[in-house]
This record gives C-alpha cells, structure tokens and sequence, in this order.
C-alpha cells in the first residue's frame, strides 16, 4: 500500500471539515463533546490553517484514497512546556486502521517538522493510547517524556490529557 501526506489546500477546506466531523464525531465518545444547534460538532480552528503561520494540515491518503488527516502547529498543549510543533489532531479512517498507515503518517510527520514535539492523548481512548505509546517509543528509540494526567491539558469531559514530549531530529 502506497502511503502519502499531501498539504491541504484551500479550495479543499470543506474536504478537511467533513472529515474533522467524522473524527469529533468518533472522539466525542471519550471526551463528552455535545454538537451543535446544526447538528455539528464544528472545529473553531480550520480556518486559522490558511491564515496564520505555523498551522499545517495534511490529508492523509492510501493507494491514492483519502485515508485520514493530520493536523500540526506550534501551539504547545501545555504552557510551560516549550516545544517547536504539537500534534493537534491526527486521525485515519477505520477502514485503513491496523494497516500500518498511521505509522507511515506520523512517521512522515515527524521527518518533515524536525524538532520538539508535544502530543497529547486521551487516556480513555484506549486505541489511541496504544498506538501512540506504540509510534512514540519506535520513533524515538525510547528517548521522551510522557507525564499522565498533565495539568492544564484538560478535554471538554474535564479529564486531564497525557502529555508526551519528544524530540525527532536526534540521530540515535
């Protein structure tokens, strides 16, 4: 399977939308998020990847097809912290999950933005805390931080995310 990060462009805003919905829509069963009067779960930054620096969103695609997204920034999720990009949403569809495409994205990530990284997570999302302890410590040869529970870092549910810290532009 051919795995690819494309940057989103503008005019394919809503493609990025409608998929954000899906993955609120997926999320929602962790962190308690209500939709809308619309019937939407909404996302209060899209628009902000097209007009301020340092925000970059990728469509994640397989074999050609849309598989997923991944959004980056350089907006840490805890202050205090300083990192260089956070990862803010990362999602691939079911259909492609458990096929080695989300590895081959976050490690295609983690190349082209070398640096400090935060990534935070939802510990009930038992899925996503398994591939990220899984990607995070492959990547990275062990070498990061992981603080459960970090303050400040709470989701709408109130429950605080675990926070990794990580570097990728270390030879090991």
């Amino acid at each position: 399977m051919k795995i690819e990060l494309s940057p989103v462009q503008k005019e394919e805003k809503e493609i990025l939308r409608n998929l954000l919905e899906k993955y609120l829509y997926e999320f929602s069963q962790y962190d308690g998020a209500e939709i809308n009067e619309l019937g939407l779960y909404g996302y209060d930054y899209l628009d902000c990847y097209w007009t301020e620096e340092n925000r970059w969103a990728f469509f994640i695609r397989a074999d050609g097809k849309l598989a997923g997204f991944a959004m980056v920034n350089d907006y840490p999720e805890a202050s205090g912290v300083k990192t260089d990009y956070a990862m803010a949403e990362f999602f691939v569809l079911m259909k492609y999950r458990r096929h080695g495409v989300g590895k081959h994205a976050a490690f295609a990530l983690f190349d082209r933005f070398p640096g400090s990284w935060q990534l935070k997570r939802h510990p009930k999302n038992t899925a996503g805390v398994l591939f990220w302890d899984r990607i995070i410590s492959e990547y990275t040869h062990g070498d990061f931080q992981m603080e459960p529970g970090y303050p400040g870092t709470e989701y709408p549910d109130g429950t605080p995310g675990d926070l990794f810290v990580f570097r990728t532009d270390i030879e090991v």
